[in-house]
């Protein structure tokens, strides 16, 4: 949970009004949605970096009850190579990043370009919707309406490619962005975005539900 990836453009992006104005490219496909929280920037004060407010996309689950805003999860750096990263959230929850190397094999999942031994993630937390099937122990990561990356929902645009075969793009619209107390924000552009993981879960073997991002693609020009 927390992680996120920012990106800008060399131009702004323009509301369009009530139409999708960018898309991303994860790799969802039914039963494997991992979703991701969109955030939006406007260069304020027109120096390049993305250092003025964040302003959060609305999506199918905002304002439910079950839908934590300012959610925090602090990680650990672990003692030695290969091993799980602990980590404890801010409602007072606990437990591990597993080390699983079946599929990734460096050294430390703690991220190398952190020196301090712990460090803490915020954002939107979408309630987890993963389940096994207890006959076959297939893991179901599934989706959530709309409004979220890496995710199979009825937003879905046609086209893209991946890596993992074919593409999954997701459309997304400025006129969704709105204040912390959940009021619209009326932006007239963006020039940055950025992508945070929303979901604190893991799934067995799989490992933790966390979103995948491939391209970003501004659908106004």
């Amino acid at each position: 949970f927390g992680g996120y990836i920012i990106v800008g453009f060399d131009h702004s992006i323009p509301n369009s009004g009530n139409q999708y104005d960018f898309c991303v490219q994860g790799n969802a496909f039914d039963g494997s949605s991992e979703p991701g929280i969109v955030w939006v920037m406007q260069d304020i004060n027109g120096n390049g970096l993305p250092d003025d407010e964040w302003y959060e996309l609305k999506g199918s689950e905002a304002g439910k009850e079950e839908t934590i805003q300012n959610f925090e999860v602090t990680y650990y750096r672990p003692e030695g190579k290969k091993m799980d990263v602990q980590w404890i959230s801010s409602d007072g929850r606990n437990g591990w990043v597993d080390y699983l190397s079946a599929y990734h094999t460096q050294d430390y999942y703690y991220p190398a370009w952190i020196s301090e031994n712990s460090y803490t993630l915020t954002g939107t937390c979408l309630a987890a919707r993963n389940t096994q099937d207890s006959q076959t122990g297939y893991w179901d990561n599934q989706s959530y309406d709309w409004g979220y990356v890496d995710n199979f929902g009825n937003d879905q645009i046609e086209g893209g490619s991946t890596v993992d075969g074919s593409g999954q793009r997701n459309g997304f619209k400025i006129s969704n962005a709105i204040h912390a107390d959940g009021t619209e924000a009326n932006l007239q552009y963006i020039d940055f975005i950025k992508i945070q993981c929303g979901v604190l879960a893991k799934s067995g073997w799989l490992g933790e539900v966390s979103t995948e991002v491939f391209s970003f693609e501004d659908l106004t020009k």
